[in-house]
C-alpha cells in the first residue's frame, strides 16, 4: 500500500494529513482494536492486565512499581490500579522490598502461571493469531517498523 492509497482506507478521507500524523492516529486506531480483540480472547483478564504479566516476567528481578511503570510505559497510578485488580483476582502479590521497605515488589503467583499455562494449552491458536497479524509483512519491513518505533519512544522521552 502506499501513501495516497493509505490516506483513502475505510470509512475516513484523510485528506492531506502529514504522514507523520497518520502514523500516530494509526498506531493508536491499532492500539484500541487490538485491546478489544485481546480482552475478548482472555475473558478473566484485560489485555492491559495481561500485558503488565508479560513485562513482570520481562524483569530479571521482580519489579518495583515505579520499575514496572517504566517498561509498560504508563503512569504510576495506572499501573498501580492494574496491578491492585491483578492483586485481587490473586495473580499477583506486592511485597515489601528487603532492602527498603518503601518499595514493593511485585511477583507473579502460581495462579497466575497456571492462567498463563492454561491459555496455551486451551488456545493453541494464539501462535496462529500473531501470525495472521502479521501475514504478507516481510522481515525487513516488520525491522523497520520495529526500528522506527523504537527511535520514536526515544524521541518522545526526551520531551
Amino acid at each position: 500500500m502506499n501513501y495516497d492509497e493509505a490516506m483513502n482506507i475505510g470509512k475516513v478521507e484523510f485528506g492531506q494529513m502529514p504522514p507523520q500524523a497518520f502514523l500516530l492516529g494509526l498506531l493508536s486506531a491499532f492500539d484500541n482494536r487490538y485491546q478489544a480483540v485481546a480482552d475478548n480472547y482472555f475473558k478473566e483478564i484485560t489485555w492491559k492486565q495481561f500485558f503488565a504479566i508479560i513485562c513482570i516476567n520481562l524483569c530479571k528481578e521482580p519489579p518495583t512499581l515505579n520499575d514496572l511503570s517504566d517498561v509498560m510505559g504508563s503512569s504510576h497510578q495506572n499501573v498501580k490500579q492494574i496491578l491492585i485488580k491483578l492483586e485481587k483476582k490473586g495473580f499477583v502479590t506486592m511485597v515489601p522490598d528487603e532492602k527498603d521497605k518503601r518499595k514493593q515488589r511485585i511477583f507473579i503467583t502460581d495462579k497466575c502461571r497456571e492462567f498463563s499455562q492454561k491459555s496455551d494449552r486451551q488456545n493453541p491458536n494464539s501462535q496462529a493469531i500473531i501470525s495472521k497479524i502479521y501475514e504478507g509483512i516481510d522481515e525487513k519491513n516488520l525491522m523497520t517498523t520495529i526500528e522506527t518505533i523504537m527511535h520514536m519512544e526515544r524521541n518522545l522521552s526526551k520531551l
